[in-house]
């Protein structure tokens, strides 16, 4: 494969992961959008994205997504044996690629449910919506170099790309991937405090994202640990360290801790 957009792109399922990764790769203009062969169960799925998306080929029909050279696998990891078994088997002597975005589903499995396939696992989080996503990488059996780069500056165009080895994406998935979730709670938590406090709901909202953006940003371009970060801005006898108590007493970081590893243990059933 060249690193030239393939001449047909198969999407085997266009829900809101796929989207996300989809319409960042075509304003790239690594995947063309008359090359886009997209796959969702219903009509009306069909019809809907194709209204809302003028240009895109969405059908309910697989057969030219499945003849692709490069196909994104993007159902729920229940539905993936009946997908699998519906698939046409590749040409004699081509070898196309599958890049997996589901949830769980190792690459031995895939390997196995897509013969003559050349497949990719990768695990993208949500914040690739904005382009502030996490894709961890983990490469199937006979890839090129060539293909290796040109999906590395694929998920580039989302976010930051990391190549791990297997046995690590069920930990990364629940630390990037369920982890917005987890902050997701944690802002709307911080901002119910605030208006319990007197601040209006709107104000509140607004506040607790920017709180939360701003500290990841002076986290991540300082490059301080977290407890560096909390020292800083907790005085003796202050707010802060009567906040930070209460929060102990509640045990938000043990709840934190356990709710990484359920995740990342659901992940691994998933598979």
């Amino acid at each position: 494969m060249s690193l030239t957009s393939p001449s047909t792109f198969g999407v085997i399922g266009l829900g809101r992961m796929a989207q996300a990764l989809l319409f960042p790769w075509l304003e790239s203009g690594l995947v063309q959008r008359a090359s886009v062969r997209a796959v969702v169960a219903s009509q009306a799925s069909a019809h809907r994205l194709q209204t809302e998306h003028a240009g895109l080929s969405v059908s309910v029909d697989g057969r030219e997504a499945w003849a692709a050279p490069v196909v994104m696998l993007a159902v729920k990891p229940q539905q993936l044996e009946a997908v699998a078994a519906a698939a046409p088997a590749p040409a004699p002597g081509v070898s196309p690629l599958l890049i997996s975005v589901l949830a769980g589903v190792k690459l031995e499995r895939l390997q196995r449910l897509f013969p003559g396939w050349r497949v990719v696992r990768s695990v993208p989080n949500t914040p690739c919506l904005v382009r502030a996503g996490l894709t961890a990488l983990a490469w199937g059996e006979g890839l090129e170099a060539e293909q290796k780069d040109w999906l590395l500056e694929l998920f580039a165009q989302v976010g930051e790309v990391l190549e791990l080895p297997e046995t690590q994406l069920d930990a990364f998935l629940a630390l990037t991937s369920s982890g917005p979730a987890f902050v997701a709670l944690v802002a709307e938590a911080m901002a119910d405090g605030a208006v319990a406090s007197g601040l209006p709901r709107a104000q509140a909202l607004h506040l607790a994202h920017r709180t939360l953006a701003g500290t990841a940003a002076l986290l991540h371009e300082q490059q301080l640990h977290p407890a560096q970060l909390k020292d800083m801005v907790t005085s003796p006898g202050g707010t802060t360290i009567a906040g930070v108590r209460a929060l102990e007493q509640a045990g938000l970081r043990s709840a934190l801790i356990e709710a990484v590893v359920a995740a990342a243990e659901r992940s691994r059933a998933l598979g």
